[in-house]
């Protein structure tokens, strides 16, 4: 008997949802949330093929969040790795970064460089 077998199968977790929460650039204009919502839909692949989602993944806008939805196996990593991606494209990677929350492990937040420490130090 082997100890693999006794685990189970490992991989994905089947069925995930997955949020973007985007409140603090959205307040401050620096980011249009339906531009992200558009770009996660171009470029997600499902099956190989970007942009032919299907009704496996979802993606939602919801005032300042986005949500993705997905029936089959879906990485949190992959959904970091295009928001990254949008936030390069668009100029602002510099000053926003793609957290994972406290409170809630499905859910990524955009948050800004902490800049004030550094500023404090300069000044001395």
């Amino acid at each position: 008997m082997s100890r693999g077998a006794a685990t189970g199968p490992k991989g994905k977790k089947k069925g995930a949802s997955f949020t973007i929460d985007c409140a603090k650039p959205v307040e401050d204009k620096i980011m249009d949330i339906a531009s992200l919502e558009k770009f996660l839909q171009e470029r997600i692949k499902v099956g190989g093929k970007a942009g032919a989602l299907g009704d496996s993944v979802t993606v939602t806008r919801d005032k300042s969040k986005i949500t993705v939805t997905s029936d089959s196996n879906f990485s949190k990593r992959y959904l970091k790795y295009w928001t990254k991606k949008y936030l390069k494209k668009h100029n602002v990677r510099d000053w926003l970064r793609v957290i994972a929350s406290n409170k809630d492990r499905s859910v990524y937040e955009l948050r800004y460089f902490n800049i004030a420490e550094n500023e404090g130090e300069d000044e001395e």
